[in-house]
């Protein structure tokens, strides 16, 4: 079974890397998610008899690796929720993408529709059931061999909109094949990592930031971050 990595443990919070691959909850597919390994590492960590609390508080999708955090009380969960409802967490990504987009950064903003049948998300030119906006920071940290490293922040939380913004700009995430990428990584990842998420303690009102190690891939190594 995967080793849990741990970026941060205390009463209310527990913050973790994911692994790309891994879903971050139970899904169809019947695998491990980081939810089932998270809640047994607390188990056995603090010696809990029974099943341990532990709530999703944000999601990554399943290829995508990085920073993850969940609430270990109902006051932290909530808390911390309501920060991401509120825009008030602030969460960084890095995308490694091919080719180049135009400019150095801008702000990609759009109507989204997701396809649950496909689990697909398409830009639509007017809002529709269903359909919600999404906005996303970006800017290029640095370029090589065809490809760029790219910072993005989002400022909405829609499924999949890191991957429909890579793919509007003309350059989509390595590896990620259902917007735009051709071949596909070794291990099925997509070059899209959680790097850092910031937010408020819930009790004790403290400004914490917490950052993912990149991945030990080819494709993330000598990146200047």
């Amino acid at each position: 079974m995967t080793t849990l990595e741990v970026l941060h443990s205390d009463n209310h919070l527990l913050v973790v890397n994911k692994p790309a691959g891994m879903p971050a909850v139970p899904d169809e597919s019947g695998d491990v998610s980081m939810l089932d390994l998270a809640r047994t590492w607390v188990e056995r960590e603090f010696n809990k008899p029974g099943r341990a609390f532990l709530a999703v508080v944000h999601r990554l999708d399943r290829p995508v690796s990085g920073v993850l955090c969940f609430g270990r009380t109902t006051k932290g969960a909530d808390r911390v929720n309501a920060q991401f409802r509120e825009r008030m967490a602030r969460k960084l990504y890095l995308g490694v993408v091919l080719g180049q987009p135009r400019g150095e950064r801008g702000v990609v903003e759009h109507e989204i529709w997701k396809d649950r049948a496909k689990n697909r998300v398409e830009i639509v030119r007017a809002p529709r059931d269903g359909s919600k906006t999404a906005r996303t920071d970006w800017r290029v940290m640095e370029q090589r061999a065809g490809l760029s490293l790219l910072a993005l922040e989002p400022h909405t939380g829609r499924p999949h909109q890191l991957r429909v913004a890579c793919r509007s700009l003309g350059t989509p995430l390595v590896g990620d094949l259902k917007y735009g990428a051709r071949e596909p990584l070794p291990d099925k990842s997509i070059a899209l990592h959680a790097r850092r998420l910031e937010l408020t303690h819930p009790t004790t009102k403290e400004a914490l930031a917490f950052e993912a190690p990149l991945p030990e891939l080819d494709v993330w190594r000598g990146w200047s971050v």
